[in-house]
């Protein structure tokens, strides 16, 4: 690739990434054509001799950064997708993802879906240190609020209308029509509800809470668990407190949050009255067990999965894969394995989700878009915390 006996001219102009390597190790001015005309009458072996720099040594350098360009020219090529999925369903969505790539060998991507309980700061690190469009992923996967509308992460991008719903979905399924994004932005392939578990032999004459404006009740001080490690449900359940009850329903969230616990003192008879949960979990209680779900009756607040893609022209190569990778993460299989599989209710039409018929409560796109999100959380935390802190 690079021989000995090229001069300088010839490689920078050939390959341009070398220029950073040649001034790293004291060989500067490369972008001034006089210089470069000047060195062109020596050959890369006279020159190192001159900088008394290792011959062969320096040519493994050149070519190890020529091919990690070619590579990340490469990878910019393939579709690039990034994310997080919920804990219980990620194993067969991921085997799921797999096999469709194997029936579409055509789409070339990388990929990276972690756990959700790995948490969004990798994610949001990528977002930070991205100061352009370009440099992000193609689409991404996750639920809440936070990563996607804050304008210090994607609402920067969103602001210069860099994202388009390209899933083909014109409907949503009959619960959740009015998930569906107005100016088709954004995207969903589903919710995380929130329900309460309840503890009957803690409510010492207690009257069951059936709503979220119960759980705010004074009665209920000190005696509820929320997913606080949960970001994206915690967030969620934080902003429609908020739009529904104001400041006074979420120090009032706080005020009633139980003391930090040991997981097993939960479960015994010192542990909470009421427990928030992701609805997946309270298929796991026992019939005989105390513990009871209740479903609340003005709705589970619904914690969305977001899927945002990139605006890429369709006639490229790669915008017609990225339109087939959106279509699948949005269709029937995959909607089926995180509803019938995780309890994740999909918002794809042809799916028969568990939940219908049930009430949910959603804070609305007219509330989403007329609000900067991103504050709207801080604000609901720092009033969080003064209600925990207050009592």
């Amino acid at each position: 690739m690079i021989d000995k006996l090229m001069n300088i001219k010839e490689i920078v102009t050939k390959f341009p990434e070398t220029v950073e390597i040649f001034k790293n190790n004291g060989i500067k001015g490369l972008e001034n054509q006089e210089i470069l005309e000047k060195l062109s009458t020596l050959s890369l072996e006279e020159i190192l001799k001159l900088k008394k720099i290792n011959i062969e040594g320096f040519i493994a350098l050149l070519e190890t950064g020529i091919d990690r360009e070619k590579k990340r020219e490469s990878s910019k090529e393939k579709v690039s997708l990034m994310g997080l999925l919920p804990c219980p369903v990620r194993i067969p969505l991921l085997e799921s993802f797999k096999r469709f790539l194997n029936e579409n060998q055509d789409i070339e991507v990388n990929y990276e879906l972690k756990a959700a309980s790995a948490g969004l700061g990798w994610l949001k690190d990528d977002i930070i240190k991205a100061d352009n469009i370009d440099k992000l992923a193609d689409i991404f996967i996750s639920a809440g609020f936070d990563l996607f509308f804050e304008k210090e992460l994607m609402g920067k991008f969103k602001e210069q209308g860099a994202f388009k719903d390209i899933t083909g979905i014109t409907e949503y399924n009959e619960e959740f029509k009015e998930l569906k994004d107005p100016y088709g932005e954004y995207s969903m392939i589903g919710v995380v509800p929130a329900i309460f578990l309840v503890n009957r032999d803690r409510l010492e004459g207690r009257e069951i809470p059936k709503s979220w404006k119960d759980i705010l009740k004074p009665e209920f001080k000190k005696s509820i668990s929320l997913p606080i490690a949960d970001f994206d449900l915690f967030n969620a359940i934080l902003v429609n407190i908020y739009k529904n009850y104001g400041d006074n329903g979420v120090e009032a969230l706080g005020r009633n949050l139980m003391s930090n616990m040991h997981p097993a003192e939960m479960v015994g008879s010192n542990g909470p009255v009421v427990t928030v949960m992701p609805y997946f979990f309270s298929k796991m209680i026992d019939e005989k067990s105390p513990m009871k779900p209740i479903w609340p009756e003005d709705g589970a607040i619904l914690s969305p999965i977001f899927m945002l893609t990139k605006k890429i022209d369709e006639k490229e190569r790669k915008g017609k894969e990225l339109r087939k990778i959106a279509e699948f993460m949005s269709g029937k299989e995959v909607g089926e394995i995180i509803s019938h599989q995780g309890l994740f209710p999909s918002v794809n039409p042809e799916v028969e989700n568990t939940t219908k018929g049930k009430p949910k409560m959603w804070v609305g796109w007219d509330y989403i878009y007329s609000n900067d999100m991103g504050e709207v959380i801080k604000r609901c935390e720092k009033i969080f915390n003064k209600g925990v802190i207050k009592e």
